[in-house]
């Protein structure tokens, strides 16, 4: 990871949204903030990322990942090791498929977008962040049930 992407993830609050696209994405004209990791497949980066990035588990629906054309359901390969990814880091949360336009109008609304290297079609997919929650200390740990990230 570079210090740019690092430095955008921690940037990131509770509810923001990035995207991790393949090398065919129109990153520049999607992206608010466009982050190029050329020579890193979607896959090296999706675990990268998922490794440092909290899944917002306030929301029923936290990742979400392109379709191919409109075929909700059909997964190609990428897609399959894609959802495995996400499986090894969050296995309570389902990757959902966001069609076409529904897909892409959440990445144009993403805090930023990762354009990686990735030759496959329709590798795209977007991760929103969750609370960083306090670490535990002793009788005082702050559990995630006690925290409502919406009550000041």
């Amino acid at each position: 990871m570079s210090p740019e992407l690092l430095s955008t993830l921690r940037a990131m609050g509770h509810g923001d949204e990035i995207a991790i696209v393949d090398g065919n994405y129109p990153g520049v004209e999607h992206a608010r903030r466009l982050i190029r990791l050329d020579g890193h497949g979607i896959v090296a980066v999706l675990d990268a990322v998922l490794s440092v990035l909290p899944i917002d588990d306030f929301v029923p629906e936290a990742i979400f990942r392109s379709t191919v054309k409109a075929e909700r359901d059909r997964l190609d390969p990428v897609h399959e090791e894609m959802i495995d990814c996400c499986a090894r880091h969050e296995p309570h949360r389902q990757v959902v498929p966001l069609i076409g336009a529904d897909f892409y109008n959440r990445v144009r609304a993403a805090h930023a977008v990762i354009q990686t290297s990735e030759p496959r079609l329709y590798a795209n997919i977007i991760l929103r962040k969750g609370v960083i929650y306090p670490e535990q200390a002793g009788d005082h740990a702050v559990e995630k049930a006690d925290v409502d990230p919406f009550t000041y």
